[in-house]
C-alpha cells in the first residue's frame, strides 16, 4: 500500500490537476460495496487543504470485479482526503456494468476491465468522458494450494480429467482468456462459464473446479486462499483497464475528483502493490 504522508502531500495537487485535464478533454457535460471509513479534516493551510475544491456527497463508482480489493481501499482514502463525501461500489462483470450505465443507472464513474467495454459507454450517446488508461493485467492459471492435478501448463487444461472454469465469453476475463488459448494453440471445454472474474476464482477456492483463468491480481488478492500459475500465451491477452467520470453524473465535482484520484502516483503505486501493472 501506499504511504499515507505521499496522500497527504501529493494528492490534493494531483487530483487537481487531473480534474482540470478531465475537465479540459470532455467530450460533454453484482455485489454492492460501501466503505465507511472515519474522516479526519486536513489541517488548516496544509497542501491537501488549499488545492483540492470542496467535494462532498455521495458518489457511486461502477467497477470491474477485478478492482474490488484495490478500489475498496481507495473508497476508504478518498473518504478521508475529502471529508463529507461516500463511496459506493458497484462491482461485477464490465459488460453487465456498461449494459446497466447505458440504460439508465445511476452510476458517477465507471472503471472497466476492457476499452471495448468502455467504448460501450462512450458512444452510447456520448455517457462518459474522455477515458484514461490507468492499469493493466494479465492471466494466470488459479489453482488450490498444493496444485493436486499437478497443473504447470496451459496446455493441460484441455485434459478430460481436469475441471475448469472460464469467465463468460462477453466479459473481459473470458475475452482475455479465449485470445491466450487462441495464442497457446489450446482447446478447454469449461464444466462452467462464471459472470465475472471473482465467481470464476471462487469455483477454484470450493474446489467445484481444479483450475480457472484469472487475473493475477485476484490470485494475489485471495491471501493463499489459490496460487496462481504463469503461462507464456498470457503476455498475448494483456487487459487494459480505463476510467472516466460520466457525463450524466448526479455529483459530476466527485466524479472527476475520484477519476484524479484514481489516476493520481500514489494511487499508482498501491495498484502495482496489488499486482497490476503500469498502463
Amino acid at each position: 500500500m501506499a504511504n499515507t504522508r505521499l496522500r497527504t502531500a501529493t494528492l490534493g495537487a494531483t487530483a487537481a490537476a487531473a480534474l482540470l485535464a478531465l475537465t479540459a478533454c470532455s467530450s460533454s457535460g453484482n455485489t454492492t460495496a460501501s466503505s465507511s471509513a472515519t474522516a479526519s479534516t486536513p489541517a488548516a493551510g496544509s497542501a491537501s487543504a488549499s488545492a483540492s475544491p470542496a467535494i462532498t456527497g455521495k458518489v457511486i463508482v461502477f467497477a470491474a470485479a477485478s478492482l474490488k480489493n484495490t478500489f475498496t481501499q481507495f473508497g476508504k482514502e478518498f473518504e478521508a482526503a475529502h471529508p463529507g463525501t461516500t463511496v459506493t461500489f458497484n462491482f461485477g462483470g464490465s459488460d453487465t456494468l456498461a449494459a446497466s450505465i447505458v440504460s439508465g443507472a445511476p452510476a458517477d464513474v465507471f472503471a472497466s476491465a476492457s476499452t471495448a467495454t468502455m467504448a460501450t459507454v462512450t458512444k452510447a450517446g456520448d455517457n462518459a468522458a474522455a477515458p484514461v488508461n490507468f492499469a493493466k493485467n494479465s492471466l494466470e492459471i488459479a489453482v488450490v494450494p498444493g496444485n493436486p492435478k499437478g497443473i504447470t501448463t496451459l496446455q493441460q487444461l484441455s485434459s478430460s480429467s481436469v475441471k475448469v472454469a472460464l469467465c463468460a465469453k462477453t466479459v473481459p476475463c473470458g475475452a482475455a482468456a479465449v485470445k491466450a488459448l487462441a495464442a497457446a494453440k489450446v482447446t478447454v471445454t469449461p464444466v462452467t462459464y462464471e459472470q465475472d472474474v471473482t465467481s470464476a476464482l471462487t469455483k477454484v477456492e470450493l474446489k467445484e473446479v481444479d483450475a480457472a483463468l484469472v487475473y493475477r491480481t485476484d490470485v494475489q488478492g485471495s491471501k493463499g486462499k489459490v496460487v496462481g500459475v504463469d503461462f507464456p500465451a498470457a503476455q498475448q491477452a494483456v487487459t487494459s483497464y480505463p476510467i472516466a467520470p460520466l457525463t450524466h453524473a448526479t455529483n459530476s465535482a466527485a466524479a472527476a475528483a475520484f477519476t484524479a484520484f484514481v489516476l493520481s502516483a500514489p494511487a499508482e503505486q498501491e495498484l502495482a502493490a496489488a499486482g497490476f501493472q503500469a498502463p
